[in-house]
């Protein structure tokens, strides 16, 4: 019987093994009753590939253009760039350059301060001065208003076609301030002197864009004039005393402590305020500050529980995080001022022995209601006799009954006291510490010049004209604290204000030569903070069919755009300025942020003297490390300049047309063309590069015939499904043949000033230019432009190659051409293709007609150029077929990668007004986008995907000689289980112990060099609201006082 048993056991399992294999065949016979050849699909593959390369190699003239550059072979001359070599010789450039621009600033400086010293004040003066707001206003019987006088406004190309006045500057006053104040009136007075330096320094310096002086009364003199418009509610918030260039030319790095009083009399309209003036005092803040906030009654309440017992940078970010958490700050209980000035003391020493903070000025803002003591013996244990800790005072409310105490306590820790009642007074009483902190450095007299990282001021006039068409101006700002030079007021430190100059960023780039930088190559700025002066990744950012931008773009970490570099190697280098070279991989999102190229970066970097600047270059492995030479006549080359189909990049600087009025409305063509022929003489060009263009216009001067011969061929293209042929060299040389009429063309922003990316550009070369010098030498790169719109509706394929010099990888990508043709003909031709077969009797086993089947063409970031539904075009793959696109990436055919932004902080308002201030949740997060590349080795795959009842089979091809798959998919099994692959962008949010971690970390930076913390001819008595100390209470302390203020 056991034998039996077994015997059956046995049987069982030979019958389980026999039909579970019988069931999976069964299966598998299911599931591949839909089977797809490879060689009918190859076929497919073949034939559209041969049609499409052979019409987009023809209309491009790529094998004329190849040919003509190999015949100059033996007569260029290729060299390795030295990038070590490069980067310092463009920091020498951008050191000169900043040094005018300071040197325009210092001349501004001395005829301000020599004006104030020859200015009697007179409180009676009667001065009809050019007010911004009112200029050319007139009231209901035609006679100019008050201040409102005619004042003469011209378009002017150098600023931006903005009506200005390039003989006089004019006056803004902010709107909570009388126009017609004495103080203001004197001062609007002696600084009309500055109207004859600024007219001067633009003659000088015709680059030089604004000019302006920040009175610390609170006006604001700019040049040249320009008219300022309230906004719809009649205000003008702008106060030049708030702008970051003011504040860190006017004072030194400080860290600040404040302290909020939350008890129970607090409530109501004082909290309201008391917020506000917190709010107005993080204004004054710049990124080399650091602060802290703390609420306080019977305890302590860190507004951002998280920083006890420590300071932050007072970034944007950091500032923003803080005013979000003061809106949870509610009043009751008593206040225990005592225990809040302990802790204030007891973290600003602690965090001055780490070395972490500005190691300059310490100061503790008290905001409250009232004060029962004037906490002495606090301030002696603490503070007393050296008083490194100044103390201001903020009194809240119309009440007197504490006043005294707090005047005390400011006027004996060389601080400021200041009473606010109402909401508008609150901008005026904070500015007040401003002087105060300004004090030393007005004393020693020392002008330190001091530079902003980049940022765009979206309150001035100027920038609001220009947004609207133009898009904001990236600017930094060169400035210098103002002076009173009187004897008699040394010991006071009287600042009458600050002077300071604009520097647009593209200025910065104009002494950066491109074409020397190769296709990838790039050069950026960083601050002594790590904060982006200019880099080509400061731009906009797209989701959702709309830009996200950062309005300021101000404290943008260079660790947030080069991101790969995990332990801040390259940018830890520069912030300390040191000199040196530094590789990695890199991913670079190109076209919108939807394509990545992967290659390898070389940084070089070093120092730019006299600023507080560090200079990068990054140059891409391969071809971006090579440049050559030619050499063609100067007669050959104007004689294939003068062709109508030939423009050169804007944006790059051939000659400086800026030197002289007279040349500011040339095209960098037409300048070139008049420096050769020696017509303007005073030109001044970058006589390397125009060599180099002139060898490029000879080179490519045949294809011109060429493609006129091909337009005039009424045979070739009858169908016009080609509309466009163009060519870009390394010069920014371009020659564009259009073959049909202009009205007829399908994309009519393409190659022109509104097609940004796919033209020459300061920062990058040509979408079509870039994306074909990484594809294989010979082939070309297809793609469908992206649409900013939500709904991709382009109707047009582009098509590029790259034109090498060598057959090796040491070969500069010397030019890249292409055509672009309507969507339909190229899909046209796509579905001819695909219902040829190889059968004798013609007749075909499958076709792309057939239901049972898909047919798409991607490319090979994944995005649809063909489908059968035309709606899917320029969809990503996987959001049609997650399934298959799902098994291409588990097999290797594609590659997922996540391109990292740190962008969750970013993207707020700079208005200056508190109503106006767009409120956002900002949390420490990063933001990944993922971008797909196909693997290049990959020529030809075969697949089955197991889903809930069927398998999916599906043959993915290469199309010879390009980027583009065509993919066969079975269209009788659905997987509905697996999910689409989307690109939307993935948020890492962090827990709170994390987002705390994020918040403590500093990274590296650099201390300003220049500290003025205090002085002792300084002369403390000036502490606001009385002359001097007032009788105190008790008169134990006198001889303590005496001490105190004979030091």
């Amino acid at each position: 019987m056991p034998e039996n048993l077994n015997l059956l056991r046995a049987f069982g399992g030979v019958f389980f093994i026999f039909w579970t294999a019988f069931n999976t065949a069964l299966v598998d016979v299911v599931g591949s009753e839909q089977q797809i050849p490879l060689s009918v699909v190859k076929l497919w593959a073949s034939a559209f590939g041969g049609e499409i390369k052979s019409i987009a190699a023809k209309y491009s003239g790529s094998q004329l253009l190849q040919k003509k550059y190999k015949e100059y072979e033996k007569d260029v001359a290729i060299e390795e760039i030295d990038g070590l070599q490069l980067v310092k010789k463009l920091a020498k450039n951008m050191e000169e350059m900043f040094h005018k621009k300071s040197e325009a600033v210092r001349r501004l400086v001395e005829a301000a301060e020599d004006a104030y010293l020859k200015h009697e004040f007179d409180a009676d003066l009667q001065y009809e001065y050019f007010n911004a707001v009112l200029i050319n206003e007139r009231d209901e019987e035609g006679n100019y208003l008050e201040l409102g006088k005619e004042f003469i406004l011209v378009p002017n190309d150098h600023f931006n076609n903005l009506p200005v006045n390039i003989s006089l500057s004019d006056v803004q006053v902010p709107t909570n301030m009388y126009n017609k104040d004495p103080a203001i009136v004197n001062g609007v007075y002696w600084s009309e002197s500055l109207n004859k330096v600024f007219v001067d320094n633009f003659d000088r310096d015709p680059s030089l864009i604004w000019q302006y002086f920040g009175s610390a009364k609170g006006f604001f003199r700019q040049y040249p004039g320009i008219k300022w418009e309230p906004d719809e509610n009649g205000v003008i918030a702008f106060d030049c005393r708030n702008r970051k260039w003011y504040i860190q030319a006017a004072t030194s790095p400080k860290d600040v402590v404040i302290l909020v009083d939350v008890s129970g009399s607090m409530k109501g309209l004082r909290l309201t305020i008391a917020k506000q003036t917190v709010s107005s005092i993080l204004d004054t803040l710049g990124d080399d500050d650091f602060f802290n906030i703390i609420a306080y009654n019977e305890e302590l309440h860190y507004v951002e529980p998280c920083l006890n017992g420590t300071l932050v940078q007072a970034d944007r970010a950091n500032k923003e995080h803080f005013r979000e958490h003061l809106d949870k700050l509610f009043a009751k209980g008593i206040g225990m001022l005592d225990i809040a000035l302990n802790e204030a003391f007891n973290m600003l020493n602690e965090f001055n022995h780490t070395g972490q903070g500005s190691i300059c000025s310490q100061a503790i803002m008290l905001i409250t209601d009232g004060a029962v003591d004037t906490y002495d013996t606090i301030f002696a244990k603490y503070n007393w006799p050296d008083r490194k800790v100044r103390i201001f005072t903020y009194l809240i409310g119309r009440e007197a009954a504490f006043a005294d105490n707090l005047k005390w306590m400011a006027c004996a820790n060389k601080g400021f006291f200041t009473q606010i009642s109402t909401l508008a007074d609150v901008q005026e009483n904070v500015m007040e510490y401003l002087h105060v902190l300004s004090r030393p450095k007005v004393i020693d007299q020392e002008h330190d010049v001091v530079w902003t990282e980049a940022y765009i001021d979206s309150t001035l006039p100027q920038a609001q004209k220009l947004a609207d068409d133009q898009g904001l101006v990236l600017m930094t700002t060169v400035a210098m604290p103002v002076f009173s030079k009187q004897n008699e007021t040394r010991s006071k430190g009287i600042l009458l204000g600050v002077v300071g100059t604009d520097v647009p960023v593209k200025e910065l780039l104009k002494t950066i030569p491109k074409y020397k930088l190769g296709i990838h190559g790039y050069a950026f700025a960083i601050t002594n903070n790590g904060y982006i002066l200019t880099h080509p990744e400061l731009r906009p950012l797209y989701e959702e069919g709309k830009k996200r931008r950062k309005p300021n773009y101000s404290s943008v970490d260079l660790s947030e755009v080069e991101w790969e570099d995990r332990d801040d190697v390259l940018r830890n280098a520069m912030v300390n300025r040191k000199t040196g070279k530094f590789s990695m991989e890199v991913k670079k999102t190109v076209d919108k942020g939807k394509r990545v190229l992967v290659m390898t970066n070389d940084y070089y970097y070093t120092d730019i003297k006299g600023t507080p600047f560090s200079l990068g270059v990054a140059l891409s492995r391969g071809h971006g490390k090579y440049f050559f030479r030619g050499n063609v006549t100067v007669e050959e080359g104007l004689h294939d300049l003068e062709h109508p189909d030939v423009s050169l990049a804007d944006e790059w600087s051939y000659c400086n047309t800026d030197l002289h009025p007279e040349h500011r409305r040339m095209t960098q063509l037409e300048a070139i063309k008049r420096y050769l022929t020696g017509k303007e003489p005073l030109l001044q060009c970058d006589k390397e590069l125009i060599q180099e263009v002139l060898f490029d216009a000879v080179v490519s001067a045949p294809i011109e015939a060429y493609w006129t011969s091909l337009a005039l061929n009424k045979s070739e293209n009858s169908d016009k499904g080609v509309e466009v042929a163009f060519l870009g060299t390394r010069t920014g040389l371009s020659r564009i043949n259009l073959f049909v009429g202009p009205e007829q063309l399908t994309n009519q922003d393409f190659l022109t000033a509104e097609d940004k990316e796919n033209i020459f550009n300061a920062d990058h070369f040509p979408l079509w230019y870039r994306r074909a010098a990484e594809q294989i030498p010979g082939s070309f790169v297809y793609s469908i432009p992206f649409s900013t719109e939500t709904a991709n509706k382009s109707n047009v394929v582009t098509a590029s190659t790259a034109i090498q010099l060598l057959d090796d990888r040491k070969s500069p990508v010397v030019a890249a051409v292409g055509i672009q043709m309507k969507l339909e003909f190229f899909q046209r031709k796509f579905w001819t293709a695909s219902r040829q077969c190889a059968s004798l009797d013609g007749r075909c086993a499958i076709s792309c007609d057939d239901e049972t089947i898909n047919c798409y063409l991607i490319d090979n970031n994944g995005f649809i150029l063909v489908s059968e539904d035309y709606r899917q075009t320029g969809y990503f793959f996987g959001e049609v077929e997650g399934a298959v696109m799902n098994k291409l990436l588990t097999m290797g055919s594609f590659k997922r990668f996540l391109v990292e932004f740190n962008l969750c902080s970013w993207w707020h308002s700079d208005l200056t007004a508190k109503a106006q201030r767009l409120k956002q949740t900002l949390e420490p997060c990063d933001t990944e986008y993922p971008a797909f590349v196909s693997e290049r080795t990959i020529k030809e795959t075969t697949g089955n995907i197991a889903c809930d009842d069927c398998f999916k089979s599906f043959v993915i091809q290469q199309i010879p000689s390009s980027n583009l798959f065509m993919v066969v998919v079975d269209n009788e099994c659905f997987c509905d289980s697996v999910p689409p692959i989307t690109m939307a962008p993935i948020e890492i949010r962090y827990n709170e112990s994390l987002k705390c971690e994020r918040l403590k970390s500093q990274k590296i930076r650099r201390r300003p060099e220049s500290c003025h913390g205090f002085h002792p001819e300084e002369n403390a008595r000036e502490c606001g609201g009385v002359s001097g100390l007032s009788a105190k209470p008790s008169l134990v302390l006198l001889p303590l006082l005496l001490t105190i203020f004979s030091r």
